[in-house]
């Protein structure tokens, strides 16, 4: 019998080589240009897991990208954890930024990750992640030791909205059926100081078109005379700021749920320099909401930010003209209450509202999903701070993320069950930048810490 450790050791470059082919995968489930790629990521998983130790694996077929599912049942009776993961990953763009290729995974060795960190798209959103536990899987089959069933549902949509996990879970719910749900998809605050989120922020997100003359005119012509779509757009998404910087969409925070000065002073416990956050960023100074951290706004409190705008000429040299169209991307991390449809219909009433009358506006939502918070009384969340406590030699802390997993609440709808979010990666892996990275020690780390949430979450649910 090896131990967790023994094991990882014994196998280290294979788990890390293993890794690397599939971070070679350009699974980008954007772009259907790389739709092939996406599906064959799919099978290398199933194929994946077969050799861990699943006694069924099965590709379901959905309206979009497969849906992967996987299961070893050891004995009904034991208790059942459902590991929830993306086999896709967001577009590299833009290409230039990158030191590397993104799907030519590399090792280098940084000030965070001394042991070296793997460089490709996805390496730590989520195939990374999602791969620990196919690992820790391995181990447990092999040496004989995993105390409950396990089931695995890995999807292809995660990064556009997972439409059809949507459309299969509600359809699968007996065969998903499970006493906890796992999944790592967020982060940590540091190696030395573990942390397991708590909450999670929803998201609305849409794009607008706004229109003013039939075709592109002549500036000098038409200038004075003739709305110009991108100074109406500008000025339409700089009024839904305030001088506070607080969002002035009506009905926009009815809902907000306001924390306690109680809740906001353990949160600030969280170990966090101003100074190396602004240092990191090559920042001089932060900016969000008054009245609030840094650490508040990204986590507890609601935002609205422009993800893409264009429209006219952006080629090289001169064009004098004024575009007949603008356009924007806009997205809002939404927190737990606020419901991410009727804040679409709040962002959508508002924006055509504000329009000039010498432009058309469109709205059209793209995806959306809503906020989550799992209680730390749970024996799911106290299993998961033993395995750190097991693993890192400290307790966890528990901590709100700014980030979004909509699916979690349509879980929790859905199946009746808890969602633990064990997180390895850091903020500095770079996830849905260039140069995004994932630490080989963190990814190791997950691979021995994963079978102590098993071991334990089993030993509580007695």
């Amino acid at each position: 019998m090896h131990t967790v450790k023994e094991y990882i050791e014994k196998n280290k470059k294979r788990f890390i080589n293993e890794l690397i082919d599939l971070l070679k995968i350009p699974s980008i489930s954007a772009d259907t240009a790389f739709s092939q790629d996406v599906l064959n990521t799919a099978d290398s998983i199933m194929k994946s897991l077969k050799e861990a130790g699943c006694d069924k694996v099965e590709l379901c077929e959905t309206p979009g990208y497969p849906i992967i599912y996987g299961e070893k049942i050891i004995d009904t009776n034991l208790p059942t954890v459902l590991v929830y993961g993306h086999y896709d990953v967001q577009p590299a763009d833009p290409l230039e930024l990158w030191d590397s290729p993104p799907f030519e995974p590399v090792i280098k060795k940084t000030e965070l990750h001394p042991e070296g960190a793997i460089f490709a798209r996805g390496a730590c959103d989520d195939k990374g992640q999602m791969y620990m536990h196919v690992k820790a899987l391995e181990y447990m089959t092999s040496e004989g030791n995993l105390p409950c069933n396990v089931k695995f549902m890995i999807e292809g949509e995660e990064e556009v909205g997972s439409e059809s996990l949507a459309w299969f879970v509600p359809r699968n719910v007996e065969k998903l059926a499970n006493d906890v749900i796992l999944i790592s998809d967020t982060g940590m605050i540091a190696n030395d100081i573990p942390s397991i989120t708590t909450g999670l922020r929803g998201l609305s997100y849409v794009e607008v078109e706004v229109t003013g003359p039939n075709r592109d005119l002549h500036s000098g012509l038409y200038g004075g005379a003739v709305a110009n779509p991108i100074n109406i757009l500008t000025k339409m998404i700089a009024s839904l700021h305030d001088e506070n910087n607080h969002i002035t969409i009506p009905g926009f925070y009815d809902k907000v749920e306001e924390l306690s000065q109680e809740e906001r002073n353990e949160m600030a416990k969280a170990p966090f320099s101003l100074e190396e956050y602004k240092n990191a960023l090559d920042i001089d100074d932060v900016y969000g909401e008054k009245g609030y951290t840094t650490n508040e706004r990204n986590s507890i409190r609601p935002t609205l930010d422009v993800n893409g705008i264009w429209g006219g000429y952006i080629g090289e040299g001169a064009k004098t003209v004024i575009a007949s169209k603008a356009y924007a991307k806009i997205s809002m991390r939404l927190v737990p209450n606020q419901d991410w449809e009727e804040i679409t219909t709040l962002f959508k009433s508002h924006f055509e509202s504000i329009a000039a009358d010498s432009v058309k506006v469109k709205v059209t939502p793209h995806h959306g999903g809503q906020g989550y918070v799992t209680p730390i009384d749970s024996i799911g969340y106290q299993a998961a701070s033993k395995a750190y406590q097991e693993t890192f030699g400290v307790t966890p802390i528990p901590q709100r993320s700014g980030g979004s997993i909509p699916i979690v609440a349509l879980f929790e709808k859905e199946l009746k069950s808890k969602t633990i979010l064990m997180g390895f990666g850091l903020n500095s892996d770079a996830i849905h930048s260039p140069n995004e990275h994932f630490g080989i020690w963190n990814y190791l780390k997950g691979i021995e810490t994963i079978p102590y949430f098993y071991k334990y979450f089993s030993e509580l649910h007695k």
